[in-house]
């Protein structure tokens, strides 16, 4: 018995030491920057941050700077350990090294340019070793060293030596703090350093912060014996199990987070997290994922997140963060189901299943305690199920129900399962159903056990996803296959249908079922869809569609709020639903961070919201994470210019809170290159940019994660660079503006164009006399070019009549060719006609003498009397001359008229000849022998006067008339 109750007693005594180990069941994240990543020592001493949200640190190689993109180191003159910063007005950062002391502003181009104030103190103190602490207090700096105290005002510097050795310098609630070996906790006023007490009550000890506590209470770390409370005037030590635990551990340095809580840096076991009461809230070591257990300083920044020192790195913890990470049992596993049965957190990995018990608390990962493992759930876990009140755990070894934190199997085979839903929703059901590598089984609820009743008759797919509607149909949707319906007959049978792109789904692949709000629908690659019981169909939901669109989705789950989280492709989001207006805000944090494939949402209540991931889980505080909202500020950090070599033309510091109104650049340098950042360091997954250039491209460019941008070739002008930033939530920053002009050339400055100026009017004065000059030149060849077109014009005339006479004898000779060939017809007509009347005559003429009787033979001779008489040829002659005459010109009339003792018959030979008649048809036309028409020949040239050499034709045509009748 007495052995009983002492080892009762010695838990209890070693319950709250366990409570004081166990840290948090989530953490934030935390960020590892390398030396190889920020390019300086191993060391940060001291951390700080200036008004523009740029994070100052002292490092081993001297001051850096990080604006949460680019990170840029800053040495002293005399290249020592930058030991202690802080920024102050003007946008000065007063920095300390050995022997070295002063401040670095921007100078003309925006570069940080040390400033040495050394010369101010007196020499026999110039030798003062490492600056510890520097203090900007109203209007003064102090620098503090082992030694000495500088004091820095109105451009002089006091001294403070040390009663025996200076070990803390800083500022709490308004008042100026040192701490002496001796004289211990001291305070400063009216230039003087007065003892706060009048004995040293803590040991020689050095003092490493001086935090404020509330109700005028302060908090005072030292580096060996712990914490000391300073309340109602009184100092004394401040105790409690995680206070005593980290004593030994050595407090080098401490910060305020907020009111309640303070962080404190040790050297032997990292960043301890302790409220104000002294209970630990949270801890981080290397198991924790810090790169050195030994914090040489902390700062907290103004979105709350800490910066860590090491003795061999920096680390960032995003602790303002709505986002944790909870790891089960510290293990890699990738997180699939979740679920808070009885104040117990059960996590489900692909290594087991995890519990730990929940405390009181309203973000459930500020909860303490240590996962265990749930007894024979080792291996694959797929899924949680709470019916009626008992836990259900699907595995790939079958199903299980929890108790006591053992896993009991109730099944009877060992296919795996995935999921368990209730077939009634009035408590308790009597039946659910388990979906399963191969189909759906059925379990009976009696006497407070599940036993397995059977399956679905042919539904033999994986049924991973499962929903039940409001007419109780169980529907399965395979992510190849299609989606199935599943109905209970009138008989009891259940009867199962498979739906596909024939009835209606955008397709057969990528379909999940889920029930949203009573309502089954399907996340498709096409975005949601409903099913349409009139039509036997799927059809987009047009709610959706509308506040979704036609996106791939992959997973659905409603919170309690009756938000809508979604995934797309590896995207996290919600369609938050709680203001009258729903807002669609994405969680970038959690991108690609997701278990593909298997994603897992659990929303327990507004500020926790479980969701599975890669390796392990995420914790979402919803509330916290729509609160926490900074606000938005966009940084122009550097901008160069290039062409062969580079020259930094803007080096991103300010001295006034504002860019350069302009900066000019030579034409020579048209390239630039402009960097960009914005110090919302808890934050930067967020947040995207976007820019433009003004005089240049005046639209917005589309918004990117890109914090650079670069434009070659630039014509000389004056240029805007603008850039603004948005976080996920649509909102966006005020614009910053850098103005530059790129100057023209020599040959496009104001004194070039007032000589061009110049050199236009002496051009234009010569130009007027040179064109006076041609003017007159051009009148006397255009008088020339006028007499000679007037002279070709009438050339032109001339060629036109010319060609129209032409055109005109053409036409006549047409005419005169037609004639003759008309006068050649009747000339033809009058042969034949002759020779046919010859041949009469000849036919009667041998009629004649073969006929005896003489009547007869006077008849005949008669007729040939008639054939030979002249009468009727002369007739014909006549209109054959007339038509002759009007052909040739009056040849007849002429003819006549120059030889009037012309015959008759003389005048038809020479018209016969002038229309080039053989002789043969003129005999025939004149009724003569071819030799009478030689002789008749001979005659007519002896009587026109013709000598022998004249061709007899060729005269013939040159007699022409007055002028020709013909038409």
């Amino acid at each position: 018995m007495l052995a009983s109750m002492k080892l009762k007693l010695a838990l209890l005594l070693l319950f709250p030491i366990t409570i004081a180990g166990q840290n948090t069941i989530g953490l934030p994240d935390v960020i590892n920057y390398a030396k190889k990543t920020y390019g300086a020592g191993l060391q940060t001493w001291d951390i700080s941050q200036d008004g523009q949200g740029i994070i100052y640190m002292a490092n081993n190689e001297g001051m850096l700077s990080f604006d949460g993109r680019y990170w840029e180191t800053h040495a002293l003159p005399n290249r020592t350990i930058v030991r202690s910063i802080a920024p102050a007005k003007e946008n000065r950062i007063y920095a300390g090294g050995q022997d070295e002391l002063g401040y670095f502003s921007p100078g003309q181009r925006g570069k940080l340019a040390f400033h040495s104030l050394t010369s101010l103190i007196p020499e026999k103190d110039r030798s003062f070793g490492d600056v510890w602490d520097i203090v900007v207090y109203r209007n003064a700096v102090f620098f503090r060293t082992t030694e000495r105290i500088f004091r820095y005002a109105d451009n002089s510097i006091s001294v403070f030596k040390a009663p025996m050795e200076w070990s803390f310098l800083g500022v709490c609630n308004d008042q100026l703090w040192a701490h002496d070996y001796q004289q211990g906790l001291l305070l400063f006023a009216e230039n003087t350093w007065s003892p706060r007490f009048t004995s040293n009550i803590i040991p020689p000890d050095p003092v490493t912060a001086i935090l404020p506590g509330g109700n005028d209470s302060i908090f005072v770390t030292t580096l060996k014996s712990g914490i000391y409370l300073l309340t109602a005037g009184q100092l004394q030590r401040f105790h409690s199990p995680a206070i005593d635990k980290i004593q030994a551990d050595r407090i080098y340095t401490a910060t305020m987070i907020n009111k309640e809580w303070m962080a404190l840096g040790t050297n032997n076991n990292g960043l301890q997290i302790l409220d104000t009461k002294g209970n630990l809230v949270q801890q981080f070591s290397k198991s924790e994922g810090l790169q050195h257990q030994n914090v040489l300083s902390v700062f907290s920044d103004r979105q709350q997140n800490l910066w860590l020192g090491l003795d061999n790195g920096i680390d960032f913890i995003a602790y303002n963060s709505a986002i944790k990470r909870i790891s089960p049992y510290s293990q890699d596993g990738s997180g699939y189901t979740a679920m808070i049965h009885q104040d117990k957190l059960y996590t489900g990995t692909s290594a087991g299943l995890y519990s730990v018990p929940l405390q009181a608390v309203q973000d459930l990962s500020f909860s303490k305690g240590l996962f265990t493992q749930v007894s024979n759930t080792a291996g694959q876990v797929w899924g949680l199920g709470i019916v009626n009140n008992q836990l259900l755990l699907g595995h790939h070894d079958g199903a299980f129900v929890i108790d006591a934190n053992t896993a009991k199997p109730i099944s009877n085979t060992t296919k795996g399962v995935w999921n368990f839903s209730p077939l009634s929703a009035v408590f308790p059901s009597k039946q659910m159903i388990a979906g399963t590598y191969q189909g759906i089984t059925f379990f009976d609820y009696n006497n407070n056990q599940f036993v397995p009743t059977g399956n679905i008759p042919g539904l033999e797919e994986s049924c991973r996803f499962v929903a039940i509607d409001k007419n109780g149909s169980i529907w399965v949707s395979h992510p190849y296959h299609g989606v199935y319906r599943i109905v209970q007959q009138a008989a009891g049978n259940w009867q199962s249908k498979l739906y596909t792109v024939a009835n209606g789904l955008p397709s057969t692949l990528n379909n999940h079922v889920y029930k949203i709000n009573n309502e089954v629908l399907v996340a498709t690659e096409k975005g949601v869809y409903t099913y349409d019981d009139a039509g036997d169909r799927f059809i987009p939901s047009v709610y959706y569609q509308q506040m979704l669109g036609s996106q791939s989705i992959r997973y659905l789950r409603e919170d309690t709020e009756g938000n809508i989280w979604f995934i797309h492709e590896k995207e996290l989001a919600v369609l938050d639903r709680s203001a009258k207006k729903p807002q669609l805000i994405r969680l970038p944090e959690l991108n690609h961070k997701m278990l593909s494939g298997f994603e897992y949402i659990y929303p327990v209540n507004p500020h926790n919201i479980f969701i599975g991931g890669e390796k392990g889980f995420f914790l979402v505080n919803y509330e916290k994470y729509k609160e926490n909202i900074p606000a938005l500020q966009v940084l122009i950090r550097n901008v160069k210019i290039y062409q062969r070599r580079d020259s930094v033309l803007f080096g991103g510091y300010v001295a006034d809170s504002s860019y350069p109104k302009q900066y000019e650049i030579s034409h020579n340098w048209g390239n630039l290159h402009i960097e960009f950042a914005s110090p919302l360091f808890g934050h930067l997954d967020n947040l995207e940019f976007s820019y433009r250039l003004k005089g240049f491209d005046d639209n917005w460019s589309a918004w990117t994660s890109k914090t650079e941008k670069e434009y070659t070739h630039l014509p000389a002008g004056r240029y805007h660079f603008e850039v603004k930033v948005r976080n996920n939530l649509g909102n966006e920053s005020a614009t910053a503006v850098f103005s530059f002009w790129i100057l023209p050339p020599w040959y496009q400055t104001v004194w070039a164009y007032a000589v061009y100026g110049l050199l236009l009017l002496a051009g234009v004065y010569w130009l007027y006399h040179w064109q006076i000059r041609k003017f007159r030149l051009q009148q006397i060849k255009h008088d020339k070019e006028q007499e000679q077109l007037q002279y070709l014009h009438q050339l032109e005339i001339n060629k036109a009549e010319n060609e129209l006479v032409t055109l005109r004898n053409e036409k006549l000779q047409v005419e005169v060719d037609f004639k003759n060939s008309e006068l050649a017809t009747n000339a033809m007509h009058l042969v034949q006609k002759s020779e046919l009347l010859a041949k009469l005559r000849a036919e009667l003429n041998q009629l004649t003498k073969a006929v005896d009787n003489e009547k007869a033979q006077a008849e005949i001779k008669k007729m040939i009397k008639v054939l030979s008489e002249d009468e009727k040829m002369d007739k014909d002659w006549e209109h054959f001359s007339h038509h002759f005459d009007k052909v040739h010109s009056d040849f007849v009339v002429v003819l006549k008229e120059k030889f009037p003792s012309i015959t008759p018959n003389e005048l038809k030979l020479s018209a016969y000849l002038r229309m080039n008649l053989s002789t043969k048809e003129i005999a025939q036309l004149m009724n003569i022998s071819v030799r009478g028409v030689e002789i008749s020949r001979y005659r007519l040239r002896k009587k026109l006067g013709i000598s022998s050499e004249v061709n007899l034709f060729d005269f013939l045509m040159s007699i022409k008339g007055g002028g020709s009748s013909a038409t």
